[in-house]
């Protein structure tokens, strides 16, 4: 289970006064195990760059998806690409990269700007070969791969940043490097270092973006799991075999629900702590502790705002600043599914909390269900492998 994974994360902002962003991220999950991802950057703005990227990404991304090599993409991709016949470039620039094995990375890079690459919070320069296709330069190169490389591909909206607002010009790539490497914490996921790059360059335009700009990041990092306890099983008789299961998992573990947690204490032989923790949210039910267990929570409301905090994460990610530095539970379990976890176990229990019927709350069994439904679904989305058993 230790084995390395990869870790992708993507942010954009549009142009100032666009609805759709000239940028296209892609993502292909090859049949030998190998990640692609694709960054295009159409050219101009609006609705034709939009097309124009979406197009030259999908387009690769299926080609590499049928079995064609690179080679072979970047070829069909570098002839179909016009020329605009007054700047003087090709519709969509992009970048390539792939992880073979989690040992190996390959990377194909037509006239966006050159990723970055981290290691160990320091860049590292890497060797590249340039191949003239069809009158295009192109970039290529393979570089071995370290637990904890983290490479930033961008569009040049990144580097066109020097020309916004605050007018620094000493904004270039350099500079990218020097911010990265001071940023750096080796803990940050790959959404969180595009989220930095593309909000710092957001700063520079003085929040009136004069280019789509994009960071796409890839992460090396090892496995990690995490188990959730959601909810008493539908049949008391289960209940062993339930915590049995979920125990027998090694990660970290949640309990979630007061039910679920007493439960737990029992099978464990433990005593359930539920005196007052040192912080409380006024809207989120206190945390317990529990021997044995990393974090114990209320159930669904606590998990309701997990659910937003996950919604909001695979798009805006506004919400970043409300559960990244918050000890409310819904917070905490933000934290460790969101970016310690890459692999997530749900075990559900389709049991009816009697207690919520009696006090006439609305909460009801298939709250609980689409909770757990949605939330599996969306930490999917993050690339994140997720098993869920129901009791």
């Amino acid at each position: 289970m230790h084995e390395l994974c990869t870790d992708i994360g993507y942010v954009s902002i549009n142009k100032k006064g666009e609805l759709l962003c000239g940028d296209h991220v892609e993502q292909v999950q090859q049949a030998d195990g190998s990640v692609v991802v694709v960054l295009a950057d159409g050219l101009g703005s609006g609705v034709k760059a939009s097309i124009l990227s979406t197009l030259t990404s999908k387009i690769i991304s299926t080609m590499i998806a049928n079995g064609l090599t690179l080679e072979d993409c970047v070829s069909t991709i570098a002839a179909t690409l016009p020329v605009c016949s007054q700047r003087q470039v090709a519709y969509s620039t992009f970048t390539i990269l792939r992880i073979t094995d989690n040992a190996e990375a390959e990377l194909i890079q037509y006239d966006n700007p050159h990723t970055i690459l981290l290691r160990r919070g320091k860049h590292v320069d890497y060797p590249e070969i340039c191949e003239t296709i069809d009158g295009k330069n192109i970039y290529k190169s393979r570089i071995p791969v370290r637990e904890g490389d983290v490479f930033i591909a961008m569009s040049d909206g990144a580097l066109n940043a020097s020309q916004g607002q605050l007018l620094d010009l000493s904004w270039d790539r350099a500079a990218i490097i020097d911010f990265l490497e001071t940023m750096y914490n080796d803990s940050l996921t790959a959404k969180t270092w595009a989220a930095m790059l593309v909000g710092e360059c957001e700063r520079l335009y003085g929040g009136q973006a004069g280019d789509d700009t994009s960071a796409c990041v890839l992460r090396l990092r090892r496995r990690e799991v995490v188990n959730l306890l959601f909810g008493p099983p539908q049949n008391r008789e289960d209940t062993n075999k339930m915590l049995s299961l979920y125990f027998a998992k090694e990660g970290k573990r949640i309990v979630c629900g007061g039910t679920t947690s007493e439960l737990a204490a029992q099978f464990l032989g433990k005593p359930l702590d539920t005196s007052m923790p040192l912080y409380l949210d006024p809207e989120i039910p206190p945390t317990s502790k529990l021997e044995g267990v990393d974090l114990v929570t209320e159930g669904v409301i606590t998990m309701a705002r997990v659910l937003d905090y996950a919604e909001d994460y695979v798009h805006e990610n506004r919400l970043y600043m409300d559960w990244s530095i918050k000890k409310d539970g819904a917070s905490q379990i933000a934290r460790m599914l969101f970016e310690d976890a890459t692999d997530v176990n749900f075990y559900v229990g389709r049991a009816v909390n009697e207690a919520h019927q009696k006090e006439g709350l609305p909460i009801t069994f298939n709250v609980k269900m689409q909770i757990a439904e949605r939330l599996s679904k969306l930490l999917e989305t993050m690339g994140k492998r997720v098993n869920v058993s129901y009791f």
